[in-house]
C-alpha cells in the first residue's frame, strides 16, 4: 500500500449514495483515523472512509481523471451532460 501523510490531499472516485449510477471525481484529506490514531482514514463529505487497499487513491485530478475516463468511458463532464 502507498505511504500516506496526515493531512495530504489525494483524489478518489466516489459513488454518489443517492444515485449509484453517478459518480464523481472528489478531493478527500488523509487524517489520523478519529477512533483508532494508528491507522488513517479519507476525510470527505464530514466523513471518515477507512483508507484501504479497496480504495482507488490518485495523487493528483488529472491522475483520478483518467482513470475515471478509463472506468466509465467518459469524462466527469458528458456524464452529467451526455
Amino acid at each position: 500500500m502507498t505511504s500516506y501523510q496526515p493531512g495530504q490531499v489525494v483524489y478518489i472516485i466516489i459513488r454518489n449514495p443517492h444515485a449509484q449510477d453517478v459518480a464523481n471525481v472528489q478531493q478527500a484529506a488523509v487524517v489520523q483515523n478519529p477512533e483508532n490514531p494508528d491507522e488513517l482514514s479519507l476525510f470527505i463529505y464530514e466523513t471518515y472512509y477507512p483508507l484501504t487497499e479497496e480504495v482507488a487513491v490518485y495523487s493528483s485530478a488529472e491522475e483520478a481523471e483518467y482513470a475515471y475516463q478509463d472506468a466509465f468511458g467518459l469524462t466527469e463532464m458528458e456524464g452529467y451532460y451526455g
